[in-house]
């Protein structure tokens, strides 16, 4: 068997494959998030190894540990875990979605090396800014920093003992020559910092190290089980649903929407704010367009009306071309292709006519468009896709899926019913350190559905898309 451990923001999740690649058993252990001040969001990293204990101890309830032959890591991205010398956490972890490092971004981003090495603005989310405004803010801590870990390699360190990254997570803290796959002392020296403090990177399907024997006799598993390298949240997430090779993509809808391509080469479009990231398979690398609310839209729109999301879905009945009411779906800001933390949603066009029926429809073609967005900006580099795979929550609604086909045009392929998220990629990337099987093995999911687009709906979506992008600019003066 082997073990994929996700670290996610709400929860950490243990899930065990066997050799065939189906899922034996997985647990999931919840965790909370710290809002100390408005902008701010942090964890306590010793709750991720309370988290993990749980979850594995889970799994041994119904499992026999000692047969795990590898495990992957997988978690959130950008999260600022600062260590001193004595492997002791200096400060809550500052997470993900945390912006109090707005200053330090943009200032980091005036540097053209910055674009230049990585290929992407430097966000406010991403770690090298977080350690900026602990530099600036809390220098005595600052002081004693001697490793930088992200969250999942925070994990790696209790599991192995070894201070190690891989090459998609690292990609997004603003420290990697993405093409080089190496870290840029040059980028480590403007932000007051080097590379005796950054852990050593792998390739997701490496080894990174093997369990220590003391611990490894604490969960159940064997001692000296090999650790992969993992990946980014995202990164392990196309493993899983295998979007291994140029020309695959995968779509997710949940709480935040994703827009996710592998690419052969390095494709870097910083000025669309897409991603542009080192895949967790060696020699091949993803773009993505990242928006911020998606099913989010809808459960904000749920709330406002007083109805629960999916019941609001299940009566649309078949497509329709967009009524006059337009959805921005910018609640907390947008990233691609805006990269604006202070634009806000609006509902535009509403007239008497407008019900909650149409109302919902404007929410998911908000939705569908700003992705869309994404999608055109992936167009502009010159990655082409003919057709994505969708997951997450929202890819539960046929008309939102049909909705987005015919946004953009193309199939999109749901998968059989099953577990195909980062954990599971975690897990296949542990059979690949484990030298269980190799990248060629890791084929896509069952697919139970293909949804075309309604081609004669394409050119109305098209029409009020022009209409969607118009109005970001009025929004953005009055947000």
């Amino acid at each position: 068997m082997y073990l994929g451990l996700d670290l996610g923001t709400s929860g950490l999740k243990a899930l065990l494959i066997d050799d065939a690649q189906k899922v034996v058993s997985s647990a999931t252990a919840p965790l909370a998030v710290n809002r100390p001040q408005p902008g701010w969001s942090e964890q306590n990293p010793n709750d991720w190894i309370k988290a993990a204990k749980a979850a594995i101890s889970q799994l041994g309830q119904d499992q026999d540990l000692r047969r795990i032959l590898g495990v992957g890591l997988s978690g959130q991205m950008h999260g600022a875990t600062l260590m001193d010398a004595s492997d002791q956490v200096l400060n809550p972890c500052l997470l993900w979605n945390d912006t109090r490092a707005h200053i330090e971004a943009s200032a980091l981003d005036q540097n053209p090396i910055f674009r230049k090495r990585t290929g992407n603005i430097v966000f406010p989310g991403f770690t090298a800014p977080k350690t900026m405004w602990v530099q600036n803010n809390l220098p005595e801590i600052f002081s004693k920093v001697a490793k930088v870990l992200l969250p999942k390699d925070y994990l790696r360190l209790w599991l192995t003992g070894e201070y190690v990254s891989d090459m998609s997570d690292a990609a997004g803290t603003s420290w990697l020559d993405t093409r080089r796959r190496d870290w840029s002392d040059a980028l480590l020296e403007a932000t007051g910092l080097s590379r005796d403090q950054m852990p050593d990177l792998v390739e997701g399907s490496d080894i990174s190290g093997n369990m220590r024997t003391s611990l490894a006799s604490e969960l159940g598993l064997s001692p000296g089980t090999p650790v992969a390298g993992g990946g980014g949240d995202n990164a392990a997430s196309a493993v899983g649903v295998g979007v291994l090779k140029e020309g695959d993509a995968f779509l997710s809808l949940g709480t935040s929407g994703v827009l996710f391509a592998a690419t052969d080469g390095f494709a870097p479009a910083p000025e669309s704010a897409l991603h542009s990231f080192c895949h967790a398979i060696p020699g091949l690398w993803h773009q993505m367009g990242v928006i911020l609310s998606a099913t989010d839209s809808l459960s904000w729109y749920g709330r406002l009306v007083g109805a629960d999301p999916k019941d609001l879905t299940r009566v649309l009945g078949q497509l329709r071309a967009p009524g006059r009411t337009l959805f921005l779906p910018y609640l907390g800001g947008e990233r691609t292709p805006h990269n604006d933390a202070k634009i806000r949603g609006a509902l535009l066009g509403l007239e008497h006519a407008t019900d909650c029926e149409a109302g919902t429809r404007a929410i998911l073609e908000g939705v569908g468009f700003a992705l869309y967005d994404s999608l055109k900006a992936m167009d502009a580099t010159g990655t082409s896709l003919k057709h994505v795979i969708a997951v997450g929550g929202g890819a539960k609604s046929r008309y939102w899926i049909e909705l987005i086909a015919t946004i953009f045009d193309m199939p999109v392929h749901i998968p059989a019913d099953g577990d195909f998220g980062a954990a599971f990629g975690a897990a296949r990337l542990g059979m690949l350190a484990a030298g269980a099987a190799n990248a060629a093995d890791l084929e896509r999911p069952p697919i139970a559905d293909t949804i075309e687009p309604s081609t004669g709906l394409t050119a109305a979506y098209a029409d009020t898309y022009a209409r969607f992008s118009e109005s970001y600019s009025a929004v953005k003066d009055h947000s």
